[in-house]
């Protein structure tokens, strides 16, 4: 009998825990704490921060591959989706559900602002490279830039899947952090008066034109940059769902219920590549530095252009807009709301920048495609 309880001792996660595995515990409740605590895209950082609890936990087995007859973990199987690059396109599908590409067509200058916030992603990509990475690395770590969590997957699962756990983890961390890292730059690259440009109020846009905008999109979109289909044509096509207006029950199971499993299964099994082994070592700092950098820099470049467009429209154009270029939607539009709010209680810059954000949705989805294709 003792020696029945000795072995069941042993066998406990207490006595199998290592200090790597501890480090991610408490790196996994720090990103539970903001989700919950400070509301930081909760529907992302909880089941990325609980499937990086469940993967740290001794013993668990939950990713590991079945083999020679025996089963494997239950977050193995799940992450096969991930692997062969079919949830991304599934959460783009219920993104172009949910969207109203009406301010962008309104204003079609303002896809310029989200070409522009692309930039980062290019630039960092010789950062990577300075630093070690390989191309292909190189280019995955680079689309981090366009913060869009489910694009920097889809781009890391084809070019890098080993780098997969941080990729993912520093996309998605510096989304939810947008209300944080944007507005000191916005501050710094625009005057008061700048920021308290009032904008006009955005012409209507006729169901023709909604209709139509997915399909050009697609086929301009598909022929340029083949590779990017597989989120372009998904984007495009939950988007045209929406607006045809004859497919309710498609669009909603869309909008609802496949997003929601397909956002669940994404963040768990994300969480579920940063072991302690996968992410504790200087490659992973590399990528958590470089990440930062890219988001940074698509957020000035974005910001820039807005400036040279308030110049050329003789400061119609608010610069803060530019800043919603990166894809994080719609927390960066509700980003450049707030700041202009603060410069002027009377300005409503939401649907303006909501033009950009989409924007940038679609870039960063040609961003992706044309590093696949060139890198690959």
């Amino acid at each position: 009998m003792f020696t029945k309880i000795l072995l069941f001792v042993k066998s406990t996660g207490y006595l199998n825990l290592e200090l790597g595995q501890l480090i991610m515990l408490i790196i996994a409740l720090i990103l539970l704490y903001l989700a919950v605590v400070k509301r930081y895209e909760p529907l992302l950082l909880v089941p990325i921060s609980f499937g990086m609890l469940l993967v740290n936990l001794p013993l668990g087995s939950l990713m590991t591959a079945g083999h020679d007859g025996q089963v494997g973990g239950l977050l193995y199987y799940l992450y096969q989706g991930v692997k062969f690059g079919v949830y991304p396109p599934l959460i783009f599908m219920g993104v172009g559900a949910w969207t109203d590409f009406g301010p962008m067509i309104a204003q079609p200058k303002t896809a310029l602002l989200g070409a522009a916030a692309q930039f980062g992603i290019f630039a960092t990509i010789f950062g990577a490279l300075t630093l070690g990475f390989n191309p292909a690395e190189a280019g995955a770590v680079g689309i981090i830039g366009g913060a869009d969590g489910p694009t920097a997957i889809f781009a890391a699962s084809q070019l890098a899947p080993h780098l997969l756990g941080p990729i993912a983890v520093a996309a998605y961390s510096y989304m939810a952090l947008v209300p944080i890292i944007q507005p000191p730059i916005m501050r710094f690259l625009t005057t008061q008066k700048e920021r308290q440009v009032k904008m006009e109020q955005l012409r209507k846009v006729s169901k023709r034109e909604k209709i139509i905008f997915p399909l050009a999109v697609t086929l301009l979109g598909g022929l340029l940059v083949p590779s990017a289909l597989p989120l372009l044509g998904s984007l495009m096509f939950g988007n045209l769902m929406r607006e045809i207006g004859v497919v309710d029950r498609l669009l909603k199971t869309s909008q609802n219920a496949l997003m929601n499993i397909v956002t669940l299964f994404l963040g768990l099994t994300v969480g579920a590549t940063a072991s302690a082994e996968a992410f504790l070592n200087p490659q992973t700092i590399g990528i958590l530095v470089l990440g930062l950098i890219a988001f940074a820099f698509g957020t000035a470049t974005g910001v820039l252009l807005g400036k040279v467009m308030y110049r050329f429209s003789g400061g119609k154009v608010n610069p803060l807009i530019g800043a919603a270029g990166v894809s994080a939607v719609p927390m960066a539009a509700r980003v450049v709301q707030k700041v202009g709010q603060e410069e002027n209680p009377a300005n409503h810059l939401l649907m303006h920048a909501m033009g950009p954000n989409f924007a940038g949705v679609i870039g960063s989805a040609i961003a992706a495609g044309t590093l696949i294709s060139i890198l690959d």
